[in-house]
């Protein structure tokens, strides 16, 4: 008599070495592709935070004025310019100030006229991205091109 052995082949479960390597292949391709645009909209999304803390930065001064008939004197030890007292020193203004992405300062300051600027910080996404500035006769502008200046072209906030 005969024995027979009964040998079935059972299916494999899971997946082979070279699905997984190409799977991983296209999160990277993906996450290649993505990842700086979701770098430019944390920027631009910063940006429009720095120029949120700058206009309730100018309704400061404005209240500054109020006080003491002048926009001098709001600046750090009644400085006339440098970084604000009478306001948040950094933007988000809503979190912590080692996390800025901007330092907030008042560039100019007379008895009837100001220039307050977001500088971005070094070391941030932030830091290529220009300076922002409101004027106290409400000119709002971005050095776009980071040069330091603001051409006639950039008194706009999203030029």
């Amino acid at each position: 008599m005969k024995t027979v052995l009964n040998v079935t082949n059972k299916a494999q479960k899971g997946f082979t070495l070279i699905e997984l390597m190409i799977v991983v292949a296209i999160i990277g391709i993906i996450t290649t592709i993505a990842y700086p645009s979701y770098q430019g909209f944390m920027v631009d999304t910063n940006r429009g935070a720095a120029q949120a803390d700058l206009v309730s930065l100018a309704a400061a001064m404005e209240r500054h004025k109020a006080a003491s008939f002048s926009y001098q004197g709001a600046a750090e030890s009644a400085a006339d310019t440098g970084k604000p007292d009478i306001f948040h020193q950094h933007s988000p203004s809503a979190e912590p100030y080692a996390n800025r992405k901007y330092d907030l300062y008042i560039s100019e300051a007379s008895g009837s006229a100001y220039l307050l600027e977001a500088k971005p910080v070094s070391g941030t996404p932030q830091a290529g991205d220009g300076n922002v500035g409101f004027y106290s006769d409400g000119r709002r502008a971005w050095d776009a091109n980071n040069n330091g200046t603001y051409n006639a072209s950039e008194f706009c906030w999203n030029c």
